[in-house]
């Protein structure tokens, strides 16, 4: 894509977020054919909701990293995008449903970065980015289908649009988590106090460390790379739960405390 396209596509999927509309596909003369140039319009979409008051980006999110989501989603690789600090919530989020776009809940892993994950550092595995986390959070993700069909949408456009992110609650940041096996760390779920579902942190990529990997390898392909003090939520251990005015989602794991959200 040319700067011309980039910047039509960037503009049109801000203006979708910014306005709480929906959006039906992007035209074909400014849309992404292929992730890489999904990422490209990703990255000048973030200028714009930045100039236009969203904030700064803290933070990353990793979509699609388990097999129940890329089934739900008909999609077979994850898909990374940017959280803005203006929607990071801690512990507890109360949202108002009026105010949001067919949202979703996805009931996540979190990490928050002690050091750097330079690009001279890749290709990174499960064992490489050990020694950058700094601490494991529990998290819920708030994703917004903010398109007529999200299911028939093409995955690069899914991309350019930080891949629906909203918002995050991100729990207590857990500093001793050496101690705990994150791959058979178990979410419990509850949707207006009844059991939802649970979920192994290892339905991540095998293990949520991977989907870190994962991320700085992507990063550094586009001459990027993760920072000390950023986080990044690494995937959904059950699938989106579509959400209605009055919900409340209940998201613990043992180990790693518990978070939650509702929606008045």
């Amino acid at each position: 894509m040319n700067a011309t396209a980039i910047d039509k596509a960037a503009t049109a999927i801000a203006e979708n977020r910014l306005n709480r509309t929906k959006l039906d596909t992007l035209p074909t003369d400014h849309r992404p054919d292929d992730l890489h140039d999904a990422y490209s319009v990703q990255e000048r979409h973030n200028v714009i909701l930045g100039e236009r008051g969203l904030g700064r980006p803290v933070g990353y999110k990793i979509g699609c990293t388990t097999p129940v989501m890329q089934e739900y989603m008909n999609i077979r690789e994850p898909a990374f995008g940017e959280v803005f600090d203006t929607t990071v919530h801690r512990n507890h989020a109360d949202l108002i449903f009026a105010n949001l776009v067919n949202p979703g809940v996805e009931t996540e892993i979190a990490v928050s970065l002690a050091s750097d994950m330079p690009a001279t550092g890749s290709p990174y595995t499960r064992d490489s980015v050990r020694d950058a986390v700094g601490a494991v959070m529990i998290s819920i993700e708030l994703v917004e289908a903010r398109y007529r069909d999200y299911r028939e949408l093409d995955t690069p456009t899914m991309a350019a649009d930080n891949f629906f992110n909203a918002a995050v609650i991100l729990g207590d940041p857990v500093t001793n988590w050496q101690d705990i096996d994150l791959a058979v760390a178990e979410g419990t779920i509850l949707l207006n106090g009844e059991l939802l579902g649970t979920g192994l942190g290892s339905l991540i990529m095998g293990h949520p460390f991977e989907a870190l990997a994962w991320l700085a390898n992507r990063l550094s392909e586009r001459g990027r790379h993760l920072k000390a003090g950023e986080f990044v939520t690494l995937g959904s251990v059950i699938a989106t739960q579509w959400v209605s005015q009055g919900d409340r989602i209940d998201h613990s794991i043992q180990g790693l405390g518990s978070v939650s959200i509702s929606f008045t």
